[in-house]
């Protein structure tokens, strides 16, 4: 009774629920995944670092993955952290060593191209970033080939600069593209939504650190629907922002819970990974962490995948996503340094 009232209130009411950033947890969903761990086949005897960073090629099969070199950042390593799967999950190219520091988000452009997003936000934790480096995006052609460079090596803030630990990077059918900007909830944290032309114009910025109706804490992923809506998931705030593509607000979703990750498939499903709520965040800790699936056109949640792990204290289950032409859905995870594939039983 309860998940039906839920699922009447989301689907017929979306302002309601817009209003309840304290609404029940939704977690007593069905799950009608299969988990298959190690699907993707690492080259020798490398393994896997944190990774947030996955995109299916423009095959709609083959798995694109940019993983933090065996560890948490590529500091002082000469691996390759961009990393191409077949559609078995086999070894294919590696690419980009020496240039980014941490991987956060990649992207396949509607040319193939492979754009990367380093958010240099993990080195704090160990070492200060190399002077000149860090908080860059990268474009690379399906070989390897650096095309472009975009913001200011070493990192740059201010209204006209960027970027400063930019967290993703989405493509609109026109070419334009948005960049997601700040990882950090600090109070003198940027906190914004960027958008270029084609052609890597910068055409307008919007947001600002904050929890109002309009201010953003971690816009950390982007996703866009079949009629152009531009979703951000607020992490800091437990919420996706929808906007339009010139940044007017149009509906804010609380029902996915703490959004991490973000896609959404040609059929208008949105998938949702959540790293980082119940023990790893005591003020969500009556939400699960896992990855939420319902719908982008009325907000209905309709299915679950928990994280196996409920006791873990820090960032745990999938915080990238990724979902093929068949459905499959990848996650990239940080804590557990792993690719797991989720498929629907045929």
């Amino acid at each position: 009774m309860r998940r039906a009232l839920l699922a009447a209130l989301v689907s017929c009411a979306p302002a309601l629920v817009n209003a309840q950033a304290t609404m029940s947890p939704v977690n007593d969903l069905p799950n009608v995944y299969r988990t298959v761990v190690d699907w993707a086949k690492m080259p020798g005897t490398r393994t896997w670092g944190s990774t947030s960073a996955v995109d299916v090629d423009i095959d709609g099969r083959s798995i694109w993955v940019a993983e933090r070199c065996s560890q948490n950042n590529c500091l002082g390593s000469d691996l390759a952290p961009v990393i191409k799967f077949d559609s078995e999950g086999r070894f294919v190219t590696a690419f980009g060593s020496g240039l980014v520091l941490s991987p956060h988000a990649i992207q396949v452009d509607h040319d193939g191209n492979v754009w990367v997003v380093d958010c240099a936000c993990t080195l704090g934790r160990t070492a200060p970033a190399p002077t000149g480096k860090g908080h860059q995006i990268f474009k690379f052609s399906p070989t390897g080939k650096l095309l472009l460079t975009l913001g200011a090596p070493g990192g740059a803030r201010g209204d006209a600069s960027y970027f400063w630990q930019p967290n993703d990077i989405l493509f609109a059918p026109n070419g334009d593209f948005f960049v997601s900007e700040g990882h950090s909830s600090a109070d003198t944290a940027v906190a914004r939504v960027l958008k270029f032309s084609k052609d890597g114009k910068l055409l307008q910025t919007w947001g600002k650190r904050g929890s109002g109706p309009e201010e953003l804490d971690q816009p950390h992923a982007l996703a866009m629907d079949s009629r152009g809506r531009l979703f951000v998931a607020d992490r800091g705030n437990n919420r996706i922002l929808i906007y339009t593509q010139d940044g007017k607000l149009l509906d804010t979703w609380y029902q996915f819970s703490r959004p991490s990750g973000l896609a959404i498939d040609k059929n208008d499903v949105l998938y949702v990974a959540d790293s980082e709520s119940g023990t790893v965040n005591k003020a969500h800790i009556a939400w699960k962490r896992g990855i939420r699936i319902g719908s982008a056109r009325d907000g209905v949640v309709r299915s679950f995948i928990p994280d196996p792990d409920t006791t873990q204290p820090s960032t745990s289950s999938a915080e990238g996503i990724a979902v093929d032409a068949a459905g499959n859905i990848y996650g990239a995870e940080v804590g557990q340094r792993a690719l797991k594939r989720y498929e629907r039983p045929r």
